[in-house]
């Protein structure tokens, strides 16, 4: 399906979110052309000099990544990664990738990595033990349910709050739970997705809650019997992904920098067209 009018206002809706990234630096162009000799392969202080390591989790989830081999390049984030390693000036073979959980790399404390991409949502908390860079892609959080569920078919927010609802710890899909449905039945909380896709099929709760993409992917090709019932309205500032960094980490300007300037040349939405077509159509919840 073609998204037109989203992935046309992607570019002005990122620039609007960049503010989430505390790293920006609205400097003349002729200080940041100055500054930009210092994001090259050859000067920035990686892990290993001349290597980029890059982490995601384990495993790695469509339509984000392809088969779960982030090294292959294909699927969006995938394909991301690789074009900002590419803009920093590292090659494919001088990209090395690592596993970490998601609610590992949120913690604070020195990392293992790079920079981190697996659908980090930039929040005012988490900026507080790590970096993000620039957003590179918005995000709605997105119901979903078994079409023998009571909640399938509803379509406002005041019907979901009966509902028994799940989502994987440490996300802004829980934080949609607990902030923007409020339902009366606690929510249940989850190590990973896939535990709590097991949770979902087994009827333990009524609905689960992940980000658009992910929702098309489960109910389109893993869980067929699944529907989405809708998407979570945005409260405040859209949600954005970023990737993760060190706190304070030396890399964090180039590293943004760098999804800037993709943002900038379209290429964003390039690839978003490409890995992430199929997410337009869900409606939203009232």
């Amino acid at each position: 399906m073609v998204r037109s009018s989203r992935t046309v206002a992607l570019t002005a809706a990122l620039v609007a979110v960049a503010g989430c990234a505390p790293q920006e630096d609205p400097t003349p162009s002729s200080t940041a052309s100055a500054g930009a000799s210092a994001c090259t392969k050859d000067s920035l202080p990686t892990r290993t000099p001349g290597k980029l390591t890059i982490a995601t989790d384990e495993p790695a989830y469509e339509p984000w990544f392809r088969e779960n081999k982030p090294e292959s390049g294909e699927g969006f984030e995938a394909a991301v990664a690789y074009a900002v390693a590419e803009k920093l000036g590292y090659a494919r073979e001088d990209v090395t990738w690592t596993r970490v959980k998601f609610d590992a790399a949120i913690a604070p404390g020195p990392k293992a990595f790079d920079f981190d991409i697996n659908q980090f949502s930039i929040t005012e908390e988490r900026k507080r033990a790590v970096d993000f860079s620039a957003p590179y892609y918005l995000v709605r959080q997105t119901v979903i349910a078994l079409k023998s569920s009571k909640i399938a078919g509803r379509t406002s927010l005041a019907e979901l709050r009966d509902a028994k609802l799940g989502a994987q710890v440490g996300t802004t899909s829980y934080q949609a739970i607990t902030d923007v449905i409020k339902p009366s039945v606690a929510p249940q909380v989850y190590n990973s997705n896939d535990d709590a896709k097991k949770a979902l099929q087994n009827g333990q709760i009524d609905g689960l809650v992940v980000d658009l993409p992910t929702a098309f992917y489960i109910t389109g090709a893993e869980i067929t019997d699944a529907t989405i019932v809708g998407q979570v309205p945005q409260v405040g500032t859209p949600e954005a992904f970023g990737l993760l960094l060190d706190k304070d980490s030396p890399l964090t300007r180039c590293v943004s920098d760098a999804v800037g300037q993709l943002g900038e040349a379209g290429t964003l939405k390039q690839l978003e067209q490409k890995w992430l077509a199929q997410v337009a159509g869900a409606a939203e919840l009232t």
